[in-house]
């Protein structure tokens, strides 16, 4: 058959279209994704909105209002990209990535901004109200000292309170300017003998003022006193909260701390993706090429389709990055197998190639579908690093199949229909002599595979009592040394100290005790991470102090986060009904496309699956955070897709059986089943392990315990979807059949021969 060279030559020009297109722009695409919170620094905080005074409604008005005020104001820190949220149940969420000074953001998000002047006595002389709206500033006096200006609505009664505290004696012939004051709290009395007092300044009044302008000055010393005229005039002209701001939630990263956990977690994640690379192209040769060039430009639309929807780029959101490479590899690598399947029967290239793909085209999307659902459910129940995460995840399984199903398919095509490759089927990594004589009759059942000699459903029994063992130990376990639950679910403050090496725990525990702050518990995480806990929320004042004693210590802030009990309890209600949603969402896909008795052991082995993780993670007292159930619904998904691919293929050979007249033949389907099927799912969970590997060893500690949950769930995924889920259907079906007295029919006809109908 003649070689048809322009096809070979289009591949070629596609291909370096496509790596030229990457190459040149891929600088400029990294440059324009937007940084989370803990990849660039910064901090995140969400409010509860609740009234100033007993009695008071907060109405929607009122929150718009809020946000409204506080997005002013962040203006003033020049943060390039703000985000804040308004959220159901009266809240807002402010994210400030790439902030330098977070203590002072937030003493500017959270002052009420109610400025009031009063006379020693604490009494009200004028008040907000009194004030022109957007008429304060920040000037220089004659000394060229910071002082903050402000215009009067009514310049008279400003005469008439001058005039009436300039006739007091000396001493008491002051006004007081407050900012925030505070009921039964504050006091001129008691804040006037302290070295730093809370009022921002008490001139004295020696005569009446006719004038509608007001200097504030004297209270503004050096640069921090510049920023504080700055910020004071800012709150000011934002105008004043017209409610309470309770913090409920917040999370604080030093810009080194999320700098140094990028470059780890993405140099682990570059190393693992090459590694992947290399697998693919020394087990499945051309096919592993171009599976190469497709997850390259998968990896490039991802970032693009982020970037387009202004995604948030978070430490787990480029962990479901680098693991849709491993969902990618699995669409590649079901066609694939499928490809040498056919090829090993006897069929030229072409044959193999357009059987291989349209048997392969249905059982990839089942298994992405199942793997979406767990994704969207993520997305609706997480918050907000879970919700990059599950955002991430989302893309990528679009852009994997995108690119694993139709570029793939694209590159291939061109290169099979050129006819050069028809002698050489070595590049695909089949040989002459392990073919079968088309003629001869042979189908894909008869292949031998390196799994001939395993009887899985003989050693079915020893499977089952071995996952009992593992959840009857798993719970013995939990029951006596319960959960190591975080923050997220149990509330208080944790915050991971970076020391570079340079002090042991006890050290930096004696530190935190001189700051009168002692931690409930602290432990090391990683080499150079210590991680203090405390059942309590730490004040921001106590936050601040943390943060600058261990950078001028260790150079790094501290990231630290505090969670509410009330945040806690919500947290772990979400995580328990977004597992519920995920495996019923499931349950319903995969009856409907192919049987109840396929869906239920599907489900149930996810269940052993979590529990597995869950066990795991109770026995070595690894910390369960949110981000652990972002791991449990990921294995979830890559879990059932391993089982649907799996059943995809008992549903196929069903159909070219028709017709169950004993047990037996139920457990030849298992057993050639996953026979068949084996080499795709370790193939498989090997790519995606190889970089979850590289994630706990090389990866940011930050993620540390997210990348372990991978690593066990996706073991014990493999495990399950070829030992456990198989086998209960297998039981199920045996049920069915002898109730049918005999003789089962498992496929009927409709209309045509090629649709039908699994009973």
């Amino acid at each position: 058959m003649k070689v048809k060279k322009n096809r070979i030559i289009i591949t070629i020009l596609l291909v370096i279209g496509i790596l030229t297109v990457v190459g040149l722009t891929a600088k400029d695409l990294v440059k324009d994704v937007n940084l989370g919170l803990d990849l660039q620094g910064g901090f995140e905080v969400l409010y509860q909105v609740e009234p100033l005074d007993d009695g008071d409604e907060i109405d929607d008005s009122a929150v718009q209002s809020t946000a409204q005020t506080l997005d002013s104001r962040v203006n003033v820190l020049g943060v390039s990209e703000p985000n804040i949220q308004i959220e159901e149940g009266n809240r807002i969420r402010v994210q400030l990535a790439g902030v330098e000074d977070q203590a002072e953001a937030r003493e500017l998000l959270s002052t009420q901004a109610e400025l009031t002047i009063r006379d020693v006595d604490d009494n009200v002389l004028l008040s907000g109200a009194d004030l022109v709206q957007g008429g304060a500033s920040q000037n220089f006096d004659e000394m060229n000292q910071p002082m903050v200006s402000l215009q009067l609505k009514d310049p008279d009664k400003f005469r008439e309170v001058t005039e009436e505290i300039s006739q007091r004696p000396a001493g008491e012939n002051l006004m007081v300017i407050w900012m925030d004051f505070e009921e039964g709290e504050d006091s001129f009395a008691e804040e006037v003998q302290k070295a730093d007092p809370k009022f921002i300044s008490a001139p004295s009044v020696s005569a009446p003022i006719n004038s509608s302008d007001v200097m504030i000055s004297g209270g503004f010393n050096g640069e921090e006193g510049l920023e504080r005229a700055q910020n004071i005039a800012a709150l000011l002209n934002s105008g004043a909260l017209p409610v309470k701001l309770t913090e409920i939630y917040s999370n604080s990263v030093g810009a080194q701390f999320g700098a140094q956990a990028l470059d780890e977690t993405v140099t682990a994640g570059l190393i693992g993706v090459a590694l992947v690379f290399i697998f693919m192209i020394a087990f499945y040769r051309l096919p592993g090429v171009v599976a190469a060039v497709t997850l390259t430009a998968y990896i490039y639309l991802t970032l693009l389709g982020f970037n387009l929807i202004s995604g948030v780029l978070t430490l787990p959101g480029i962990a479901a990055l680098i693991l849709g490479v491993g969902m990618a590899v699995d669409a590649n690598i079901i066609m694939y197998e499928r490809i040498k399947d056919e090829l090993r029967i006897g069929r030229n290239l072409k044959q193999a190639y357009k059987r291989a793909s349209a048997a392969s085209l249905w059982t990839i999307i089942d298994a992405n579908i199942t793997t979406m659902i767990a994704g969207v459910v993520l997305f609706i129940f997480g918050t907000s690093s879970v919700k990059g995460f599950a955002t991430m995840l989302i893309l990528s399984i679009l852009m994997s199949f995108i690119t694993a199903v139709f570029l793939t398919r694209v590159v291939l095509s061109l290169l099979i229909r050129s006819n050069f490759f028809n002698g050489r089927l070595g590049w695909f990594g089949v040989k002459e002599s392990d073919r079968f004589n088309i003629n001869e009759g042979k189908d894909i059942e008869h292949l031998s595979t390196p799994w001939d000699k395993f009887d899985f459903i003989g050693h079915a029994r020893k499977f089952f009592i071995l996952s009992g063992v593992l959840i009857l130990a798993g719970l013995i376990v939990l029951s006596i040394f319960r959960l190591n639950l975080g923050i997220d679910f149990t509330s208080g403050t944790r915050a991971d100290i970076e020391t570079n090496g340079e002090a042991t725990v006890e050290q930096v525990e004696a530190e935190l005790s001189a700051m009168d702050i002692p931690p409930d518990s602290i432990t090391t995480s990683g080499e150079n991470m210590v991680v203090a806990r405390y059942a309590e929320d730490l004040s921001q004042d106590e936050v601040t102090e943390m943060q600058d004693t261990f950078e001028e210590l260790y150079g790094s802030q501290p990231a630290i986060s505090t969670v509410s009990p009330v945040i806690g309890r919500e947290l772990a209600q979400n995580a328990a009904m977004a597992l519920a949603i995920a495996s019923l969402g499931i349950v319903l896909y995969a009856s409907i496309r192919f049987e109840w008795r396929m869906a239920l052991p599907s489900v149930l082995a996810l269940i052993h699956d979590a529990f597995i993780m869950v066990a795991v993670f109770s026995i070595f007292r690894l910390e369960v955070d949110i981000t652990f159930i972002a791991a449990v619904l990921t294995i979830v998904g890559y879990s059932i897709n391993d089982t649907i691919v799996t059943f995809d293929r008992v549903r196929e050979n069903l159909k070219k059986a028709r017709v169950i007249r004993k047990e037996s033949q139920i457990d030849e389907i298992i057993n050639r089943s996953l026979k068949q099927t084996l080499t795709r799912s370790v193939n498989t969970v090997l790519t995606v392990i190889i970089v979850v590997v590289l994630l706990v060893f090389m990866g940011s500690t930050a993620i540390l315990n997210f990348s372990i949950a991978l690593l066990v769930g996706l073991i014990s995924g493999i495990y399950s979807s070829l030992f456990i889920a198989l086998q209960l259907w297998g039981i199920l079906k045996k049920r069915q059949f002898r109730k049918a007295e005999g003789s089962l029919t498992v496929y009927e006809e409709k209309k045509k021969d090629d649709e039908k109908i699994l009973v």
